[in-house]
């Protein structure tokens, strides 16, 4: 739930927003999802794009282009990327799941994060067609549906659950074997993918996520969210980064061992 009046800060004015962008971003993909005149095209990189992923791009960017001229704006279809005055920045991904959401999979969300001077400050994850959304400030705890979230306490893997994104991934790095390897060691492993697998850590769902290759627009909201939860994010070498191009979300108690079994050492 948001603050009362008058204990409002400016990051919390800044959360109010972007859950007012993420209403916007829900109008205009929900209806979209599953429409038989969906517009489906391939980027340079072969990953889908629809048109779904480029209109709510576009209104997120107008709206902060009105209300929030001086901050700077970086998002998957749209590039950019410099901060704005006082180091203020938005990270979009106007459709995280674009996958799921082109096949009918509801398993997709908008992906929203304020950033000030490099550190998110302001995450939000909305998933209309799961009825689920997320959001953290720095400082402010994380939340789910309006109810506050935390990580698991699970201390062993035998115990965890990890969830991935396609085990491709995982070849295409190298670390298919020790993948593999730490699957084993887990109680369980499920390839929930995306926004998805972070969010379940950070309601304790989860105990593991691993992504090999993941983009800065996938993780600046959900970093957020899951070191607000009590958990930790990290790229493949153990550094605290949401840019970094991997990314492995935890409980924090599992996260050393599960860097160590995937061959790299944590940073902390």
């Amino acid at each position: 739930m948001l603050p009362r009046a008058g204990t409002v800060t400016p990051v919390d004015r800044e959360l109010a927003f972007a859950l007012e962008l993420a209403d916007l971003a829900d109008s205009i993909a929900a209806p979209r999802f599953r429409a038989l005149d969906l517009l489906v095209e391939t980027k340079p990189d072969l990953t889908p794009v629809s048109d779904a992923d480029r209109a709510v791009e576009e209104a997120l960017r107008a709206r902060l282009a009105t209300e929030r001229p001086r901050h700077g704006v970086v998002g998957e279809e749209l590039g950019g990327g410099s901060d704005g005055d006082a180091g203020w920045r938005w990270v979009l991904d106007p459709i995280d799941g674009t996958k799921n959401f082109v096949r009918g999979i509801p398993v997709w969300a908008a992906l929203i994060a304020l950033e000030h001077d490099g550190e998110g400050v302001v995450g939000v994850v909305s998933a209309p067609a799961l009825g689920h959304r997320w959001w953290a400030t720095r400082g402010g705890g994380a939340f789910a549906d309006g109810r506050p979230v935390r990580v698991s306490n699970v201390s062993r893997l035998a115990d965890a659950q990890l969830s991935y994104d396609e085990l491709a991934g995982f070849e295409a790095a190298g670390l298919a074997d020790r993948f593999l390897a730490l699957a084993r060691r887990c109680w369980r492993a499920r390839g929930f993918g995306d926004f998805w697998s972070h969010v379940l850590v950070a309601e304790g769902s989860v105990d593991v996520a691993v992504e090999p290759f993941v983009n800065h627009w996938d993780l600046a909201a959900v970093k957020v969210i899951v070191e607000e939860a009590g958990g930790r994010l990290t790229d493949l070498s153990g550094v605290s980064r949401a840019d970094g191009g991997s990314a492995v979300s935890s409980n924090g108690v599992l996260h050393d061992e599960v860097l160590a079994a995937l061959g790299v050492a944590s940073s902390q």
